[in-house]
């Protein structure tokens, strides 16, 4: 059997089939405004808050000679932060069953020792 030829198309016939499809037209482009450039120069980086400068002179109050890595520095922060969470919930639940909305040192108190 002999290969079948494919038939070629004219040029003129391919040109309606692409003209029939007709490009959507593109949203323009808008330039941002003076404004908005200027507030990305003035952002600054958020502050985050850390222990690690008290962790650091605690340290140096016990153990003059010895450093520590930062790494070690990370696990201590995150501890005090896991610490002061535990803290928080432990003094709410005493001011819970104490029926009051005051806080007093002495629900601070019974909380650390009920933690420690």
């Amino acid at each position: 059997m002999a290969p079948k030829v494919a038939e070629k198309k004219p040029a003129a016939e391919k040109k309606p089939a692409a003209a029939e499809k007709a490009p959507k037209p593109k949203a323009e482009k808008k330039l941002p405004a003076k404004d908005t450039a200027d507030k990305k120069k003035n952002r600054h980086k958020k502050s985050v808050e850390t222990y690690k400068i008290y962790i650091l002179k605690v340290l140096k109050q016990v153990h003059p000679d010895i450093e520590i890595s930062s790494k070690a520095m990370g696990i201590m922060n995150s501890f005090i932060n896991d610490i002061f969470k535990i803290l928080a919930v432990k003094r709410s639940k005493l001011v819970r069953y104490n029926k009051k909305n005051t806080l007093s040192s002495r629900e601070i108190h019974t909380a650390v020792r009920l933690v420690l």
